[in-house]
């Protein structure tokens, strides 16, 4: 069973625009869909609704500037979030923790609850396991190019 192309070139412009502003509207002005029939397509499709996407991919994305930045601000607008509180709702919500005590954890703090510890973990992996999803997905596409038919050559019979 093919992906449903729709929802491939979906998933392929929100990954190419993950950093910016996206909304339902747009997507439907830009793949030509009324906007509730994209979001029950791509829920029907990958079994999460596209703002959950949205927002796991953009928390996918931010999980490793917390080894390198100190300011989770930064790390916020560098993945498309418009404000701090709305950036740590989300995350807090996606990896069970706050940004604060995941860059603790990430960083190696001894003061790291094992209760935090085992949070961060399960959810990491459910992050991995949307991403490798749509991966996943991405691979199931119909190809678009026609398949080359061998041409055999045969001679005319010439008597």
């Amino acid at each position: 069973m093919f992906s449903n192309e729709l929802v491939c070139k979906i998933i392929e412009y929100l990954n190419s625009n993950i950093n910016k502003e996206i909304t339902i509207d747009e997507l439907s002005m830009l793949f030509f869909f009324d906007k509730t029939y994209i979001m029950k397509r791509f829920k029907k499709e990958l079994g999460i609704p596209i703002h959950k996407y949205i927002n796991t991919i953009r928390i996918y994305n931010s999980l490793p500037y917390f080894k390198y930045n100190n300011q989770i601000i930064s790390i916020a607008f560098k993945n498309g979030f418009n404000s701090l509180e709305y950036f740590s709702e989300i995350f807090k919500n996606i990896v069970g923790v706050s940004p604060m005590i995941y860059k603790k954890y990430i960083n190696y703090n001894p003061n790291t609850s094992k209760k935090d510890e085992d949070t961060i973990l399960n959810n990491v992996a459910k992050i991995n396991n949307i991403k490798n999803m749509a991966d996943a997905y991405l691979m199931h596409r119909k190809p678009t190019i026609a398949p080359v038919k061998k041409l055999v050559f045969k001679p005319k019979n010439l008597s």
